[in-house]
């Protein structure tokens, strides 16, 4: 695949924008159209693998980058999701406290039942506490379970990308393996 990216480069370079050559004012004794037509020769005499190959290259790198978005977008949901979850847990847990804080004055001020309004006011503060945790242990196990999904869609992207390379390599006629890069 280098050398489709080289041909394109040349091109690029000595026909599309001549003058960013760097001093070969003569081109080897050839004219833009003569380079031009060289390359298109040269592009028209690669084997069939080889274009094959650079366009399952271009095919599995838009699924990687596919996959890469989808993870990103998931990971980002599984974050709002979380900060709203823990959002709810705080907000419920202030709302519990605050309850318990009303309900603690008022009894208060009931002094022959003092004793016992200290041990519920306790009671439903530790239970806000519990469920606070619940509700964070929850939020974590969310991300925790969209971290996994995400880890199953890269890991089938890349076992399509490996039967690609396997298909590539048992189609070449001479038997070489492809070189790694």
């Amino acid at each position: 695949m280098d050398t489709l990216k080289f041909l394109d480069l040349l091109e690029k370079i000595a026909v599309q924008d001549p003058y960013k050559m760097p001093l070969i004012p003569v081109y080897w004794g050839l004219d833009q159209k003569e380079i031009s037509m060289m390359i298109t020769k040269i592009r028209a005499t690669l084997p069939q693998e080889l274009k094959v190959a650079a366009a399952t290259n271009r095919e599995t790198d838009k699924i990687l980058q596919a996959a890469e978005e989808d993870a990103e977008q998931m990971l980002a949901s599984a974050h709002k999701e979380a900060e709203r979850i823990l959002a709810e847990a705080t907000a419920e847990a202030e709302r519990i406290r605050q309850a318990a804080i009303l309900e603690q004055t008022n009894m208060v001020q009931q002094s022959e039942i003092l004793k016992l309004s200290k041990a519920q006011s306790e009671e439903v503060r530790n239970a806000a506490e519990r469920e606070a945790s619940q509700m964070r242990r929850g939020a974590e196990k969310y991300a925790y379970d969209t971290l996994v999904q995400l880890e199953g869609v890269i890991s089938k992207a890349m076992s399509t990308i490996d039967r690609g390379k396997q298909d590539l390599s048992r189609t070449e006629p001479t038997g070489d393996k492809p070189r790694p890069r």
